[in-house]
């Protein structure tokens, strides 16, 4: 019998408590247990990217985390940031740029492009393709998701005037 840790957590603003097996991965948790399935596996080694989550703040590889890391701590997921608005402008420009194809790699990008544009006000592009880089996508070549993240950073400086 796996052991089952009692943990409470605040995920997309509200307080959670569940008993959780040790070594369950956050990705696997989120699924499996709450239903939110915008996190994606891809690789499950912290490589690709599809299963960027943010702990207090700070983006993270979900399937590296261990759920009972999160106790006392604020998860994010693509549905609650999405929900909340604070992705509105990404996901605008995603879809204007034609930043998507599949979808699969698409919760990931955003998260870490919002990471980029809460820590960097006016990047370069090169600097979104580094910052990008730990997200793998199969299907668009990067060009539309640069563009899309210069996008957004230009409307968001257009909105701050």
């Amino acid at each position: 019998m796996e052991h089952l840790i009692e943990t409470t957590l605040t995920l997309n603003g509200a307080q959670v408590t569940r008993r959780i097996p040790a070594r369950q991965h956050l990705v696997d948790f989120l699924r499996e247990e709450m239903g939110l399935t915008g996190a994606h596996l891809g690789c499950e080694h912290g490589v690709c990217g599809a299963c960027t989550l943010r702990l207090d703040g700070k983006i993270v590889r979900g399937c590296l985390t261990l759920a009972v890391q999160a106790n006392g701590r604020r998860v994010d997921t693509i549905e609650g940031l999405s929900d909340s608005g604070e992705l509105a402008l990404l996901q605008k420009a995603f879809h204007e740029r034609n930043a998507l194809q599949c979808g699969f790699c698409t919760p990931g990008m955003l998260l870490a492009a919002q990471d980029l544009m809460h820590s960097k006000r006016h990047p370069s592009r090169e600097e979104i393709r580094e910052h990008l880089s730990g997200n793998l996508c199969r299907c668009t070549g990067y060009q539309a998701i640069v563009d899309a993240v210069q996008t957004a950073l230009v409307a968001r400086q257009g909105a701050s005037r």
